[in-house]
């Protein structure tokens, strides 16, 4: 197994990768904290460092870069200098952005954290939630069209700020399924519906239930039960379940379900392990992997970042490194 899933590994570089979503500027301001403001009982922060990097699908490319894929993006910017700036980081990154289109109705999503030694101290956020206006979608729906085409995987990164509208996954499975490209859905619980026939969707325990609208039950049967609905419910072939320490659990069509383990050593931050979870299956299932070959990968790489301060991508020779120290 460990040989089958580095030669998969090999032909990351060799696949491109199509990411629909919606796009983020995270915004870190850290500093020091010395003493307590005289004007009000807040901490006064002595800025050190301020830092930028792209946030929500954006981190998605850049785990999907990290590991050598070539992404595509296709979303929607508001005309703004945080828009303008998003772009920067996207392109210095080496990621095509052909596919993002300007919106002058929009805002740009820029979430700013303030922390001070390590710790969060406030997190401001600027953002249009609203669905994209039809025009916007349109343009949005023919430079899938034409990404797809020349796709090897697409990936739709959903975070409820607009893009993700069932006008566009309509669009999406349509130009997926017409050139035989999977579909992979980092899902958000109010659209689960809307992701009926992607190929594979990777919620944490907390969206599968909420995605179905129950209510949390205890036990391993709960789970296998909310697994199998999942799948017949959104005729999916393959649903990876992320349960925290308790690993992961896949489910597929034929009636398979596996539970994978966690791996992590010793976890230090979660943030964004959720991206890095559906940026390795996607690749993976564009390099002609199993499912469960692809949910071992994803496993694995999900144990790395979480060992990682903040929010982090792994490599190829990170992966290498954990299949030589024994995936199965």
């Amino acid at each position: 197994m460990s040989r089958r899933l580095d030669a998969l590994l090999d032909r990351f570089p060799k696949r491109r990768i199509v990411v629909l979503g919606d796009l983020m500027l995270d915004q870190f301001v850290r500093g020091k904290v010395g003493r307590i403001s005289p004007e009000a009982p807040v901490p006064v922060v002595q800025v050190v460092e301020e830092t930028w990097m792209p946030g929500g699908a954006g981190n998605v490319c850049c785990n999907l870069a990290a590991l050598g894929a070539s992404v595509s993006l296709v979303s929607a910017l508001g005309d703004d200098a945080a828009g303008r700036q998003l772009l920067g980081e996207l392109r210095a990154r080496g990621m095509d952005t052909a596919g993002i289109v300007h919106d002058a109705a929009r805002v740009t999503t820029q979430k700013c954290r303030v922390v001070a030694e390590h710790q969060q101290v406030v997190r401001f956020d600027r953002e249009t939630v609203q669905a994209l206006s039809a025009p916007i979608q349109r343009e949005l729906a023919a430079k899938l069209k034409t990404e797809v085409a020349r796709a090897d995987a697409l990936l739709i990164s959903d975070y409820g700020k607009g893009v993700v509208t069932r006008a566009m996954v309509r669009a999406a499975l349509s130009a997926a399924h017409r050139h035989g490209v999977p579909v992979l859905v980092d899902p958000k619980v109010e659209h689960f519906r809307l992701y009926r026939g992607a190929d594979c969707i990777t919620p944490n325990t907390s969206e599968a239930w909420g995605g179905m609208r129950q209510s949390p039950k205890p036990g391993e049967e709960a789970v296998r039960a909310l697994g199998r609905r999942i799948v017949k419910t959104l005729r999916l072939k393959s649903l990876l379940i992320t349960r925290s320490e308790k690993g992961m659990s896949l489910f597929e069509a034929s009636g398979a379900v596996r539970h994978i383990p966690a791996r992590a050593r010793e976890v230090f931050d979660v943030t964004g392990a959720g991206d890095t979870v559906v940026s390795v299956m996607a690749l993976a299932l564009a390099s002609k992997a199993r499912p469960y070959e692809a949910a071992l990968l994803a496993n694995a790489a999900a144990g790395i970042v979480v060992g990682k301060l903040g929010t982090a991508v792994t490599t190829r020779e990170e992966l290498r490194a954990a299949l030589r120290e024994g995936l199965t």
